[in-house]
């Protein structure tokens, strides 16, 4: 009768139990010395190193043509690439969120302003539900009510 797969599996694993007319010694005839360890230099001889950081586009070049602005209306969560994808290379963005339900709608708002924080642009809200992203290259001139923006959140 074949061995079980509970058999064969602490076979495979080195699990089974050891036969008695085994040594122990028997089992490690086929021991290899490691190789030597390569020389490491001290702590003191070496330099650090500058770590450089690549330009964000912002910083790279100024935005050349400011005639387009790209209008995104959203379905999903998953449109979150079209934002991105045009604010990275410059171009001021507006999100209508109208036709979106509100817990996607307010991730999208977190990734927009995640992605305007991360690339030093500005976020500001037009309407309940449609915002504005621009670059750091854009002004966007304007007055809020007293200065007071409120919360991103009352989508209703």
């Amino acid at each position: 009768m074949s061995e079980s797969f509970g058999a064969r599996a602490r076979n495979f694993f080195g699990w089974a139990p050891a036969d008695d007319d085994l040594d122990v010694d028997d089992r490690f005839d086929e021991y290899e010395e490691p190789a030597p360890l390569a020389e490491v230099a001290p702590l003191d001889r070496v330099a650090p190193s500058r770590i450089q950081r690549p330009e964000t586009r912002a910083e790279a070049e100024p935005a050349a043509d400011l005639s387009r602005i790209v209008t995104v209306h959203p379905e999903g969560y998953s449109d979150a690439m079209l934002i991105g994808e045009a604010f990275r290379a410059g171009t001021p963005v507006i999100i209508n969120l109208t036709e979106l339900a509100e817990p996607e709608a307010r991730r999208l708002v977190d990734f927009a302003a995640g992605l305007t924080f991360g690339l030093h642009g500005a976020f500001e809200r037009v309407t309940n539900r449609v915002f504005l992203l621009s670059p750091s290259t854009v002004e966007v001139c304007g007055s809020t009510k007293n200065g007071h923006r409120g919360p991103l959140y009352t989508l209703g």
